[in-house]
């Protein structure tokens, strides 16, 4: 149905003689579409921009919230509500990013323009663990890069 959050399974069902068997430890993860992510952002005055203007998931130049999980959005809020900086969201579930499990691709992840306000906020309350990393009590990790924080939710920070 469109515009409707879909619950999906990190992990595939595998089969064994001729049953299915669900893999372990498979989390229930709800996506969103871009849309539903770009409504809940300007609600929560979450900026966003892209250095092509553009929004296609398969453009590495767009920005892109196609697929996101709500769990990534809810962190995002929660950081902004926490915090009371300025957010602007310059990298979301376009490709171009690094490969993985919890990547940019799969919605895990967000990148943020850097701010003194942001940079001050994280530094002061968050766990340094090393290589520019900080960790949130949530369990939510922060990488300071060159031109932005690179946050991987692995939940919404305590929503």
């Amino acid at each position: 149905m469109p515009g409707t959050a879909q619950a999906t399974t990190a992990a595939p069902a595998a089969t064994r003689a001729g049953t299915s068997v669900q893999a372990p430890a498979a989390a229930l993860v709800t996506k969103l579409t871009h849309s539903q992510a770009t409504s809940r952002f300007r609600a929560a005055g979450i900026t966003w921009s892209s250095s092509g203007g553009c929004s296609d998931r398969n453009n590495p130049t767009c920005t892109s919230f196609e697929q996101i999980n709500l769990a990534t959005v809810q962190g995002a809020e929660t950081l902004k509500s926490a915090s009371g900086c300025a957010l602007n969201i310059t990298g979301g579930t376009e490709t171009g990013h690094a490969s993985g499990t919890y990547s940019h691709w799969n919605g895990y992840k967000l990148d943020y323009s850097l701010s003194t306000c942001l940079n001050n906020y994280i530094t002061s309350r968050f766990t340094y663990i090393g290589g520019s990393k900080y960790q949130s009590g949530s369990g939510n990790i922060y990488f300071r890069e060159s031109n932005h924080w690179d946050v991987t939710y692995y939940n919404c920070g305590g929503c």
